[in-house]
């Protein structure tokens, strides 16, 4: 779907090479993302926007017909019960293009994975 096959360097790169409905769509997430983590750091990993607070916390991308969104496998079955109505993958969730995106449950899973990253960080500093 990508109009070049030039890596994206940033996420404004990634969502630009996408029609216009998918980077709306990819903003949204983008700036729900930011809205519940606003010292999140955005960067591009796998070849997919990521954003990194004390480890990676989501990622996410366009396809075809869907946006894949990679909350690692934590993150997926702690909301197995919301994302049931969903595709998934191995550590994917994939919301349909043609449907508007869960931005609460998103906001939801990324406390959730904020919480999970900053617990990992304080049993490492207890273990020492």
């Amino acid at each position: 779907m990508r109009s070049s096959p030039i890596a994206a360097q940033n996420i404004d790169d990634y969502i630009s090479g996408f029609p216009p409905a998918v980077q709306a769509m990819l903003g949204e997430i983008r700036a729900t993302i930011q809205a519940a983590v606003p010292e999140a750091t955005e960067t591009i990993k796998y070849g997919m926007p990521t954003f990194v607070y004390h480890g990676d916390l989501v990622y996410f991308g366009a396809f075809k017909q869907h946006i894949g969104f990679y909350p690692v496998p934590s993150g997926l079955k702690a909301f197995e019960g919301e994302l049931s109505v969903y595709t998934k993958g191995k550590g994917s969730v994939q919301f349909p293009l043609n449907k508007p995106l869960p931005l609460e449950l998103i906001t939801n899973i990324v406390y959730f994975r904020v919480q999970e990253n900053l617990e990992r960080i304080l049993a490492k500093k207890k273990s020492k």
